[in-house]
């Protein structure tokens, strides 16, 4: 197949396939069969029948057979991965327990079991049990004693500061994930976006077994790693041939992650601009301070506004400060006598939103913030995380 220089497609059997490939990689995610598909998967919904059986690769399987299936594809895995390197493994539990049990039979030292909450989970098909709205990823590093790579920093700051949980609750593909064609079990950018800017360094190789719409791959190029993956059907392969060459036009590559990098949980940051002996004295309180009940400067509480975690100050879109608030999407209203026992000098209004920041350590931007934007500025906004930490 056609190639790009950082993104290697192979189409045949995934055993075959990872046998000969010489190169060493940094990270493996995999999205094995489930073993769900019965061969007749039909059910009767509001007088119409839907089809969700997969196809062959997916037919249901002993545990025998399971179980060999995945030790062959996790040793030829383990053969292609770097002695510092990770696997993520998907899977729910008709297959989950099996991938675990091989990992740890191969010499896999497993670091956590992730849930993908989703959050926009389909209606299951049958009123006999809960509804299943999780899907489970298994992460494991190759060696027992050699350490691996963890962005711990920057997970906790797309976090509010705190350890990144091992539930993470994200919504399924969306229509924009589509547009170039479907796949059954196709996996949301937001999800690979996290997990590779958790594991892997700018410029690492990834590879993905079981390659299917080329999720990973697309996720890898747009932040800057090398991908390679592996389908034995060849139609979901040029699928996502034309996905990365969509992302070929900067204008799409850059709406696409931006899209990717949004997290509906994420958390926002007040941005605030001061004139300089202003600024310099919020930094010294601790406190970031807007007027209330006045359209011109206010900043608008809306849903969302809980997830606030941090304030960014500036003076004229130069001189950013960002630091981390002391509790989450909340705030005080001050009056300006209030204020003045502080020694600021607020002229504008009688009240005041305060927010008590922790002034003892500022948070590092990843890239220069971007808030020269005319008349606005001056004006008080939310923008989330992302915007400043974490992405190129």
């Amino acid at each position: 197949m056609e190639q790009f220089q950082d993104f290697s497609l192979f189409h045949g059997d995934s055993m075959e396939v990872l046998a000969n490939i010489e190169e060493k990689v940094d990270m493996i995610f995999a999205d094995p069969p489930y073993f769900l598909s019965s061969g007749n998967g039909t059910v009767k919904i509001n007088g119409r029948y839907i089809n969700f059986d997969k196809g062959k690769w997916d037919r249901q399987r002993s545990k025998e057979e399971i179980y060999e299936f995945n030790k062959h594809w996790l040793s030829l895995c383990r053969e292609c991965l770097k002695d510092s390197g990770t696997i993520w493994v998907c899977g729910t539990y008709h297959n989950i327990f099996e991938v675990v049990e091989c990992l740890k039979d191969l010499g896999f030292k497993i670091l956590n079991m992730i849930v993908w909450q989703k959050s926009d989970p389909p209606k299951t098909l049958t009123d006999q049990r809960f509804n299943f709205s999780a899907e489970y990823i298994i992460w494991a590093r190759k060696c027992e004693k050699v350490p691996h790579f963890f962005n711990y920093e920057l997970m906790e700051h797309m976090n509010n500061g705190i350890h990144m949980p091992d539930v993470w609750k994200l919504p399924a593909p969306c229509h924009w994930e589509k547009t170039c064609g479907k796949h059954p079990t196709q996996k949301p950018l937001r999800l690979l976006y996290r997990i590779i800017l958790a594991t892997t360094h700018e410029g690492d190789t990834i590879l993905d077994p079981f390659a299917g719409s080329c999720t990973t791959g697309i996720a890898a190029n747009l932040l800057g790693r090398k991908f390679i993956g592996i389908d034995q059907d060849e139609k979901y392969l040029q699928l996502g041939m034309r996905r990365r060459e969509e992302i070929y036009n900067p204008d799409v590559a850059q709406k696409i992650f931006e899209r990717m990098s949004e997290n509906p949980e994420e958390v926002q940051v007040i941005v605030n601009h001061a004139r300089p002996e202003l600024l310099k004295l919020m930094i010294e309180k601790g406190i970031c301070y807007l007027r209330a009940g006045d359209s011109k400067g206010s900043v608008l509480v809306t849903p969302g506004f809980e997830r606030t975690g941090y304030v960014l100050l500036h003076s004229g879109g130069q001189d950013c400060h960002l630091f981390k608030l002391k509790r989450k999407g909340c705030f005080q209203i001050w009056t300006k006598e209030s204020l003045e026992e502080q020694g600021f000098h607020p002229e504008h209004a009688s009240y005041y939103q305060v927010f008590h920041f922790d002034n003892s350590k500022e948070i590092p931007f990843s890239r220069e913030p971007r808030l020269l934007q005319g008349l606005n500025t001056y004006r008080s906004k939310i923008r989330p995380l992302s915007d400043f930490i974490g992405i190129r």
